[in-house]
């Protein structure tokens, strides 16, 4: 395993666009930070944003692993990059010459993906847990490691978008392609909900029985937005006299399962083109 690891991140390391991308998503994660010091000032009225509780604990897991699942694309193009190089350098055959076989080829690209996903995971722990101590108006122990299936869930969420982007990038071999095709689908998604929301279940919710299979559709509900779970904007739709949020924020069980079984699907995928392709 940490040979294939270091096969695969060697070559990540050697690609300067992905050295630099990989860093870069890094650097900017970091920026939910600076959210903290955004201050909003109207006339005498002045807003900053650190004092809505966004770093309370135990709200804070919830905000910040949605926050930073919305920056996954910039390792998504690493992803398909790394992917599409080996048929571009031809390093693919070059490993199954050397010894490697297709499965632990797999397995390497698998592992990468696991490690990337786990890596920005423990990046948001480690963040959002100092973010908390300085701004969270609850400290209690109890209270500062509530809610952390929020972590697994973004974990869960990465993987299975990087498998994605993965398979994409064998069935494809172009990065550029593979990228288009995954704004595509993120396209059909959209339609295929639109039409079942408003055409074929029409003033019912009964259409999220059928989009919660859906691939992208299913990474998204695992954490939904946090937004509204804000104090100042439950006053405002109290203010303008809206219904009462009764939305439901949680992570479920049977969600988690749908997303491991996207990720079982596009990894067996991955392996059984590669296994019937000619090289």
């Amino acid at each position: 395993m940490t040979r294939l690891l270091q096969i695969e991140f060697q070559k990540i390391w050697k690609n300067r666009a992905s050295r630099i991308l990989t860093i870069a998503y890094f650097v900017i994660l970091s920026f939910i930070a600076l959210i903290a010091s955004i201050k909003f000032k109207i006339g005498t009225f002045e807003l900053q944003i650190a004092d809505q509780g966004i770093f309370n604990f135990p709200y804070i897991w919830h905000f910040n692993t949605y926050i930073a699942a919305i920056l996954k694309f910039f390792l998504a193009i690493v992803i398909v990059s790394m992917m599409a190089n080996e048929y571009s350098y031809g390093t693919l055959k070059q490993n199954l010459i050397d010894g490697l076989s297709k499965k632990e080829f797999i397995q390497s690209k698998f592992l990468t993906v696991v490690v990337f996903a786990l890596g920005s995971t423990l990046f948001i722990f480690i963040m959002s847990l100092l973010l908390g101590l300085s701004f969270s108006s609850y400290n209690e122990i109890g209270i500062i490691f509530s809610d952390l299936d929020y972590l697994f869930a973004y974990f869960l969420k990465l993987t299975a978008f990087f498998s994605f982007c993965l398979f994409l990038g064998i069935l494809v071999k172009r990065s550029a392609f593979a990228i288009g095709f995954l704004f595509i689908w993120n396209i059909i998604e959209g339609i295929i909900i639109g039409l079942l929301r408003w055409e074929v279940f029409k003033d019912s919710d009964d259409y999220q029985k059928i989009t919660q299979f859906l691939p992208l559709e299913s990474m998204s509900n695992l954490i939904k937005e946090p937004f509204s779970r804000l104090s100042i904007i439950k006053n405002i739709e109290e203010t303008i006299g809206g219904a009462a949020n009764v939305k439901d924020y949680g992570v479920h069980w049977y969600s988690l399962l749908i997303v491991l079984i996207w990720i079982v699907i596009f990894v067996l995928m991955s392996y059984k083109i590669l296994k019937k392709r000619d090289l």
